[in-house]
């Protein structure tokens, strides 16, 4: 396995890494990897199409509403690049009030609707398995979409392997995958707080929102939808970089919002998940 430059690892880590990945896809005969774009599941498909060849696997990513369109047009574009199988498919997860009413484990209720679409798959594709991106830090976050997973007899083969982030971006860096220092993305759905309804014009502010942020410079941000103000987190560091805040405030109600503010903390990954312990 080839290192790319002298910042990577010691070689013997990622070795070890893609020597367990493979042993581990020695005994799966085919994969419908649920895929979104991000980096994790875009190795786990990758590999999947690196060890099952193109016939052995299919990577389906939704056409969500709380998927950006460019994550979803990125996801298109890597599977291309890779010669990667790739079904578009839609989930309307919105569509179920357990979803939409937007409880504490809403995350469940997506991948639960996310890998009933999945099961069927099965019967076109038999004897694969499903397969997801989760990674070992994951288990140490809020996720109650892995209940779901488990439901669904959904393999991890990034945590059966041992693999958390950090080795995850290592790998596939070394394959030299465009997506290895691509920002986390969860869902815009992650920026509205537990209790509010998640609904599609929400979820096109925030996209615009955090669109129009992204063209300022700051690719790592988010834009909480708070009833209708929008909460706008980047980098602590770099809050002195932002626009005027008449300028961003500006923006913000042409998109919709009522008002807009600057989160002086910056931002949190998982920042709403805290009134979960409060």
């Amino acid at each position: 396995m080839e290192v790319i430059d002298s910042e990577m690892p010691d070689p013997i880590d990622l070795e070890a890494a893609y020597a367990r990945l493979e042993k581990w896809f020695v005994d799966c005969s085919g994969a419908v990897v649920a895929f979104s774009g991000g980096v994790d599941s875009s190795l786990v498909a990758f590999l999947g199409r690196r060890f099952l060849g193109k016939d052995g696997v299919l990577a389906v990513i939704s056409a969500s509403a709380s998927l950006k369109l460019s994550d979803l047009d990125a996801g298109k574009a890597f599977c291309a690049n890779n010669d990667l199988p790739l079904r578009v498919i839609s989930t309307e997860e919105l569509l179920n009030p357990d979803y939409f009413s937007n409880p504490i484990n809403r995350c469940y209720f997506c991948k639960s609707t996310l890998y009933e679409k999945l099961d069927p798959l099965l019967s076109e594709f038999p004897e694969s398995w499903i397969l997801n991106g989760t990674n070992l830090d994951d288990l140490g976050d809020y996720r109650p979409g892995l209940e779901a997973a488990n439901e669904h007899r959904v393999r991890s083969p990034l945590v059966e392997c041992g693999l958390g982030k950090a080795m995850v971006r290592k790998m596939a860096r070394s394959f030299e995958l465009e997506c290895w220092d691509k920002p986390a993305s969860p869902c815009l759905s992650s920026r509205i707080p537990y209790g509010q309804h998640v609904t599609e014009e929400k979820l096109r502010r925030i996209e615009g929102a955090e669109a129009w942020l992204g063209e300022m410079g700051f690719s790592i941000c988010r834009v909480r939808h708070v009833e209708d103000v929008a909460y706008v987190e980047v980098p602590q560091e770099r809050i002195g970089e932002l626009p005027p805040l008449h300028t961003i405030q500006a923006e913000m109600r042409r998109l919709g919002f009522t008002e807009a503010v600057v989160d002086s903390e910056g931002f949190v990954t998982g920042k709403l998940n805290r009134m979960i312990n409060e």
